[in-house]
């Protein structure tokens, strides 16, 4: 069954919209004209949408370039777009015009009909205007880098920040845990001298907790807003008080530190800032990805591997292997880093498309910046809660590893020197002895001796 459709109008003509839609002409135009992905803006994105048009709209009210009725209907309807109630009719795909534009004005059409129809209108009349009400002041090309910079700001802010802190308390909690677990280190893969367990993950913590650090001191970027610039820069057809006041509203709003631009043509020519946070976003994802990759081997095996660490069983691992476990989480981890550092490849790409007044990238830059905080906040509360604080130790195999490594040669070159200690390991290895056995038997050392200098505890 067909379903019935209204008549709407955009500056190119009349187009066929569905009945029951609150978006109008331009984004049904859209929609034909980029049926490229299943891909959409992220319901944060579309939330700060509908917050930038609610306080322009309570802005130009303040500025007398709104009537009361009309910029009450479009903040009301404004606010149900940034409550996500109205998510269902944002239909435009990622891959469209680079400016945003036809994201943009899926917004202005959606809560321009919804503002009517408070009013006593109906869909398709314009009682509220999409462009001359609801985009009042604005152009896609400031309120789209806006938009942009206030949801990574604000899902670094809530969403990250404590994701990590989460994962860095974890971290931290097994790195006191196992302060008396020793066990083998290995540099290039290969064995190198003893240390605690604690001592390892402690390192991971301490990993964690740079990359959060790199992440706070690079997120207050964000903070500084294109709107106001409308078309390019200039700031054409918007009141002078118009950005000021707006951002003031939005910043109360959301509790964030957010200003205007100190100037306008840089903030719609590039994305540097996004540049910036997105690279302290791949060094979390990086960081991340070498912690999950070592926790991984050391809970290899569980009988032919490393098995140092026991990880949490989380699932079944093979559909034809029985009883066989896999480190799920830790490839989880993994994965989303390298989603993460592609999306930071795909938005240094999108920076060098900033073509004299405009970048031409904000639409394929929004989601893969938002995708990537969202990726990692969700990868690091899970790694954190169904990984890291189940971990155990497992004493026995480290104690083994000790005491079969040759790197216990390395105790004895103070008392034998580089190339006597060298010769023990070549015979324990050869052999299949450890270096215990070896040294007793060829350095000329007695048992207390050799026992003294192989105390690696302290």
């Amino acid at each position: 069954m067909k379903s019935s459709s209204r008549i709407e109008s955009d500056s190119m003509g009349e187009m066929k919209v569905p009945e029951s839609a609150y978006y109008g002409a331009e984004t049904a135009r859209a929609v034909l004209n980029f049926p490229i992905s299943n891909l959409r803006f992220s319901k944060r994105f579309i939330s700060v949408l509908g917050l930038i048009k609610k306080h322009s709209a309570r802005t130009n009210l303040s500025l007398g370039l709104l009537s009361r009725n009309t910029s009450l209907a479009i903040q009301k309807a404004s606010d149900e777009v940034f409550q996500n109630k109205l998510d269902s009719y944002f239909v435009v795909d990622i891959f469209q015009t680079g400016s945003g534009t036809s994201t943009n004005m899926n917004a202005n059409e959606v809560i321009g009909n919804r503002a009517g129809e408070i009013l006593g209108g109906k869909r398709g009349e314009k009682k509220v205007h999409p462009n001359d009400h609801v985009n009042l002041g604005q152009s896609s090309n400031d309120v789209v880098p806006t938009a942009i910079h206030i949801a990574g700001l604000y899902e670094i802010t809530h969403s990250l920040l404590p994701a990590l802190t989460e994962l860095h308390g974890a971290l931290l909690k097994k790195s006191k845990e196992f302060k008396n677990v020793w066990k083998i280190g290995r540099t290039h893969l290969q064995d190198a001298v003893p240390m605690t367990l604690g001592q390892e993950f402690g390192g991971y913590a301490s990993q964690i907790e740079n990359a959060t650090s790199r992440l706070l001191e690079t997120k207050n970027v964000l903070e500084e807003l294109a709107l106001g610039g409308t078309a390019l820069g200039t700031g054409v057809n918007t009141h002078k008080e118009f950005a000021k006041r707006t951002i003031v509203g939005i910043a109360k709003e959301l509790k964030l530190n957010l200003r205007e631009t100190k100037n306008h043509f840089s903030a719609q020519s590039n994305i540097d800032a996004v540049i910036e946070v997105s690279g302290a976003l791949r060094g979390v994802a990086i960081a991340t990805v070498k912690i999950a990759s070592d926790i991984r081997l050391l809970g290899s095996g569980p009988r032919a591997g490393l098995g140092e660490i026991i990880l949490p069983a989380t699932q079944p691992g093979s559909s034809i292997m029985p009883g066989k476990v896999n480190p799920v989480m830790c490839e989880m981890v993994i994965q989303v880093g390298a989603q993460v550092i592609g999306n930071d490849t795909t938005i240094a790409f999108s920076a060098t498309q900033g073509n004299f007044e405009l970048n031409t990238m904000f639409p394929v830059v929004a989601y893969n910046f938002l995708q990537s905080i969202d990726l990692l906040t969700n990868a690091s509360h899970v790694f954190a809660k169904r990984c890291i604080s189940g971990i155990k130790a497992n004493k026995k195999v480290c104690e083994a590893n000790i005491e079969k490594s040759l790197a216990l040669a390395t105790f004895l070159v103070p008392a034998l020197g580089y190339d006597v200690s060298a010769k023990i390991a070549k015979v324990a290895h050869e052999s299949g002895r450890t270096i215990r056995e070896v040294a007793l038997e060829i350095s000329g050392l007695n048992k207390k001796q050799i026992d003294t200098l192989l105390k690696f505890r302290n």
